[in-house]
């Protein structure tokens, strides 16, 4: 395998997987590497379709375990015994925060990151929200607009598949939506009554990169409420079922996982990074990897 790319990409979540995406369709060769196991699109969700019955702890998992190995992550939405496999280990990859600004830190080492984890709810910024800051005269303002961004948000959620209903609303901008998702019984009596009460509050479907219509080889969503386990279907976004068979169908992605990034190489002559260093983490082998450009796209963290 060369050791020479066009572009090294590290971390394979959904700014990862984004990332080689866009760079091989454009024509460049990718290295994009993962520090976590392989997990492949409807072969390794290992718990997708268990029943609870078929569990140690029918899904709830071992509470001593989860209270010494998983202090952090079990904390957190989706996590259970079907999904505590796509969580760190705290135990084994602790991190610090102050008092006064404690933080939980989600972490997924796997191929495909947090984009198997992530709660799919996708809202466009408005002005509202790009101005803030000048507005009340906190931090510094953006030095960009909707309309800088508009083009990309049409990009992202058409290749995607989000699903929403278009409501007109300035302080929420409307997307490329597919058909949205039907409200319950209960949500619309909510619903009627605010439009009654408060003619000027609107209660509406979440936005969600949940599909409900079939797209390029990915079913629309099945209504399952087991998305954190893994979707065979393809029907909400994450690496597996998206960004990373197109990089593949490309021809120009080189994928390695269990390949720990330690460190960059600095050329000062350039002052650029020129390469990577990375650990194999089951050989141990030591490789060095250059690139003309690398991603930093590893270890977003998550509130």
């Amino acid at each position: 395998m060369s050791t020479q790319f066009d572009a090294i990409v590290v971390g394979s979540g959904i700014s990862g997987g984004w990332a080689a995406k866009e760079l091989t369709e454009r024509g460049l060769t990718v290295l994009l590497i993962e520090r976590g196991p392989m997990v492949e699109h409807q072969v390794d969700y290992k718990t997708e379709m268990l029943a609870p019955w078929e569990l140690q702890y029918r899904g709830q998992g071992d509470a001593q375990l989860f209270a010494r190995d998983y202090a952090i992550q079990s904390k957190g939405m989706s996590f259970n015994e079907w999904t505590y496999h796509h969580f760190v280990n705290d135990r084994e990859n602790p991190y610090q925060t102050t008092a006064e600004n404690p933080f939980q830190w989600r972490r997924g080492y796997q191929l495909g990151g947090k984009s198997l984890l992530w709660g799919r709810q996708c809202y466009r910024w408005s002005d509202l929200d790009f101005g803030a800051n000048a507005a009340d005269g906190h931090g510094c303002d953006w030095p960009i607009r909707y309309a800088d961004v508009s083009p990309w948000y049409d990009h992202v959620e058409q290749f995607i598949g989000v699903s929403g209903s278009r409501e007109g609303l300035p302080q929420l901008p409307d997307g490329q939506f597919q058909r949205p998702m039907a409200m319950n019984a209960v949500e619309l009596a909510l619903k009627a009554r605010l439009q009654t009460a408060y003619p000027d509050r609107k209660l509406v479907i979440g936005r969600s990169a949940n599909m409900t219509e079939e797209k390029e080889g990915r079913s629309s969503c099945q209504y399952r409420n087991i998305c954190a386990r893994g979707c065979s279907f393809g029907a909400y976004f994450s690496t597996q079922s998206s960004t990373l068979p197109a990089a593949r169908a490309t021809g120009r992605l080189t994928l390695i996982t269990d390949s720990l990034v330690d460190s960059l190489d600095y050329d000062p002559k350039t002052r650029r990074v020129s390469g990577v260093r990375v650990l194999n983490t089951a050989s141990r082998e030591r490789k060095t990897y250059t690139a003309k450009v690398v991603f930093l796209c590893a270890g977003r963290s998550t509130a």
